[in-house]
């Protein structure tokens, strides 16, 4: 196999993985699993965007792939607490006494 072709063949898996993630983040029991299904398609998407810039010649893809990567993990970071405590700024309230 040469090396266009095993490079092909890797935007495909990586597309095939995609398309898992997505039924992952569909199908998810709880919302923390369609968080991190979002979070690996969007993890695989940079890979793609790499690869495909690779693929072209053009490695200044690499660069959006980069702050692709940046938005994805602040934006999931952001998701999870406003899941856990219901607003971005994670203040409690002081009459809580709440033990973990």
């Amino acid at each position: 196999m040469t090396g266009t072709g095993v490079l092909g063949a890797a935007t495909i898996a990586i597309v095939v993985c995609m398309g898992l993630s997505l039924i992952r983040s569909i199908a998810g029991p709880t919302v923390f699993d369609r968080i991190l299904a979002v979070n690996s398609f969007g993890t695989k998407t940079v890979l793609l965007i790499a690869l495909i810039g690779y693929l072209s010649g053009r490695p200044d893809f690499l660069d959006l792939a980069l702050v692709y990567a940046l938005m994805n993990f602040v934006g999931t970071v952001a998701a999870m607490k406003f899941t856990r405590f219901g607003d971005l700024a994670g203040v409690e309230d002081d009459d809580s006494e709440e033990i973990f």
